[in-house]
């Protein structure tokens, strides 16, 4: 049965492999997960109304995310603000691998944490370009700046992950913090490498590392000092003071004027919004239901858009946002659908079970377990909806520590998201070169794929250590 259930899985990941369209595979994938479901996962029609109805809103809010995330991509490039922000980060730090770190561990977690479901990527992809990084370049080190995912849109993945294992929101971001080092330092070495010539390797990667470190480190205090919903804006805020003091004791000019400020218009009315709407709803104690749409990435990102666009483009940004997201919102909305026709069904939990009858060698696979629904969905929130309660599970029947555990699932699932079809294809749109997304998957795919072995084989070693 665990074979069949993870036929949804294994043919959108061939397909892909084979260069065919993100959409097709993405279709083929939701109707084998359709057939196998109806065949041997089968699920009573009197409860499909009810799941469809508790997922609609994730999905809805997804697919409006996204619109509005090209939207004021759109905005800022056509409106000038893209280049007056590119003009100062490259005069505040330089091109190259300067460039490259502040913006793969500060600019892009920090609008990941504030915003999440990617939209680091609609921040970091058109900045890159704009900083002198071929499109294959910027789409590779926009995807990296995925790196601080179980905190996006102020940590509802990780939330989901908490309440599903019976763990404290605070407990499992501290643990999920320190787990995601290797992240924040793997990441930094792959954008060392791609922004970098051959001549200056060395002192690149010691960039990398040094910057690594301090988003890490940043990050996990930040979970312990002002809790987990704040610490990846928090720690990523941080890391980019680091690098502006760094880049200022070596004698650039860091200091912004009036000019420049106008690049920042629609960032501040973006993160303004959803932190202002957020304290607002939190003081009414309005947190759940359609209430919480009002301190949303998707609302907020068609007011930003809106607010720095005057009539005269209006048009032009409309039309170009959609054509993007029309080769994009698809595609993910479809790999959402797919995540969740696995969850609601048990053929996520019967792939969960089926490898967990390798025993202790199951914190081995686990990363890669949970990565598959990071990788499908494009979302930690839906990934750990996937697979949070039966690693839980399959944690407390083997006897091992729940909370690395479930840290480390934390970590992997959101950890996929940069090799995620739906989010490859929308950075590979804003690079202005759609074809890219096919070209460097595999350069993030190692990236992924060799850092979450490193966090199987931690979780392993601590499980024998505290056995």
């Amino acid at each position: 049965m665990a074979v069949l259930a993870f036929l949804p899985v294994l043919v959108p990941m061939v397909m892909i492999a084979l260069r065919r369209p993100s959409i097709h595979a993405a279709s083929v994938g939701v109707a084998c997960a359709l057939v196998v479901s109806a065949l041997w996962f089968p699920v009573r029609l009197g409860e499909i109304p009810g799941m469809a109805l508790s997922w609609a809103p994730l999905l809805l809010e997804v697919l409006l995310i996204v619109a509005g995330g090209l939207l004021l991509s759109e905005a800022n490039r056509i409106t000038g603000r893209q280049a007056l922000l590119s003009e100062w980060l490259e005069r505040s730090v330089g091109a190259g691998v300067g460039a490259a770190l502040i913006v793969v561990h500060g600019v892009t977690p920090f609008a990941e944490s504030l915003t999440g479901f990617g939209i680091g990527i609609t921040v970091a992809v058109p900045l890159l370009v704009r900083l002198g990084f071929g499109s294959r370049q910027a789409v590779a080190l926009g995807l990296l700046g995925l790196c601080a995912v179980p905190w996006g849109s102020m940590g509802p993945g990780t939330l989901i992950a908490a309440e599903l294992s019976g763990i404290g929101f605070r407990d499992l971001g501290i643990a999920s913090a320190l787990a995601n080092g290797p992240v924040f330092l793997a990441v930094g070495v792959a954008a060392a490498l791609i922004a970098s010539g051959k001549h200056e390797r060395r002192g690149a990667l010691l960039s990398a590392l040094g910057s690594g470190l301090v988003l890490w480190l940043a990050v996990t205090a930040s979970n312990f000092v002002f809790g987990t919903a704040t610490a990846g804006a928090i720690g990523s805020l941080l890391t980019v003071l680091v690098h502006l003091a760094f880049h200022k004791w070596k004698g650039q000019k860091v200091s912004m004027d009036s000019v420049h400020c106008r690049g920042l218009t629609g960032y501040v009315v973006l993160l303004g919004g959803v932190i202002l709407a957020s304290l607002l709803l939190a003081i009414l104690g309005k947190t759940d239901g359609a209430a919480r749409f009002a301190a949303s990435p998707a609302l907020w990102l068609f007011v930003a858009a809106g607010f720095i666009v005057s009539r005269r483009h209006a048009r032009e940004v409309t039309v170009n946002g959609l054509k993007k997201w029309v080769h994009v919102g698809p595609v993910t909305g479809l790999f959402v659908v797919l995540g969740v026709v696995m969850a609601e069904s048990g053929m996520a939990t019967a792939i969960a079970d089926a490898v967990s009858s390798i025993g202790p060698a199951y914190a081995l696979a686990l990363p890669f377990v949970a990565g598959a629904g990071g990788y499908l969905t494009g979302s930690n929130s839906a990934a750990n909806a996937m697979f949070a309660a039966p690693h839980a599970q399959i944690a407390s029947s083997l006897g091992t520590s729940l909370v690395p555990t479930m840290a480390v699932h934390n970590v992997s699932s959101s950890m996929f998201m940069m090799a995620s079809p739906g989010k490859v294809e929308l950075a590979a749109q804003l690079s202005g070169q759609p074809n890219e997304g096919r070209r460097v998957l595999a350069q993030v795919g190692t990236v992924v794929l060799s850092t979450a072995l490193l966090l199987g084989i931690g979780l392993a070693a601590f499980s024998v250590l505290v056995s």
